[in-house]
């Protein structure tokens, strides 16, 4: 059995994930947080990323789009990945798209957006003119027909559902409107879509339960450190 490492509230754990269940493929899941700095994680993931996947014969496997296609070829069925070598590089273009040209660059905005951090003025500007050519660009490539990839359910479409509504939402929190809409991608009803999938369910509530307990541990410990001492 497959043991998938990382946690619920990442959106390229939650990608794999999604591929783990469309396939239906046997797994667990194990809690590893990011930048864990013990030997057994980094001789998995050297730079303390996560996901990473380990088989029961003790081998391990980073990168999420790495985990991806490993799982396609090992487990074919059902596909993911079209047959037709063009169809599949253009899935793969895609999934490059989406998670290097919007998600890289958004993440940026992550620390001021979801974490109560600052990002400066200086760097929201740039990451705002790049993600708006960005978005032009996908805009071209995406088909939502009425997947991302075209009309069949791809890998790429695991890809999307976890990261557009990150996008979207880091660009609303951080410049007061939404770039993916105001460039056209109407995102909203795609994910309502892909989000009916019960892979798609299963990763949601997952990471929602993941939300409210890092809330909730937040709290108490700000609790606790208000608290006077007795």
């Amino acid at each position: 059995m497959i043991t998938l490492c990382g946690f619920a509230v990442s959106n390229y754990y939650n990608k794999v994930k999604m591929v783990l269940l469309e396939k239906g493929i046997a797994f667990t899941e194990e809690y590893v947080g990011t930048g864990a700095k013990d030997d057994t994680t980094l001789n998995a993931s050297p730079l303390g990323k996560v996901p990473f996947i380990r088989l029961e014969d003790g081998r391990t496997l980073c990168e999420s789009e790495v985990i991806v296609e490993y799982l396609e070829a090992a487990y074919p069925a059902p596909a993911l990945v079209p047959a037709d070598p063009w169809a599949a590089a253009k899935v793969r273009e895609l999934t490059t798209f989406i998670e290097l040209h919007l998600e890289l660059v958004a993440r940026e905005l992550y620390p001021q957006a979801f974490f109560g951090g600052t990002v400066s003025e200086a760097n929201q500007a740039r990451v705002r003119k790049l993600l708006e050519k960005n978005i032009v660009a996908f805009k071209r490539l995406a088909k939502f027909a009425p997947y991302v990839a075209g009309p069949e359910f791809t890998s790429a479409d695991c890809a999307a559902f976890v990261t557009l509504p990150l996008v979207a939402m880091a660009s609303k929190t951080i410049y007061g409107v939404d770039l993916l809409a105001e460039g056209g991608i109407d995102w909203k009803p795609y994910i309502k879509l892909v989000g009916e999938r019960p892979s798609a369910v299963t990763v949601s509530a997952d990471r929602k339960a993941a939300q409210d307990a890092q809330i909730a541990a937040i709290k108490a410990k700000a609790a606790a450190a208000a608290k006077p001492a007795a």
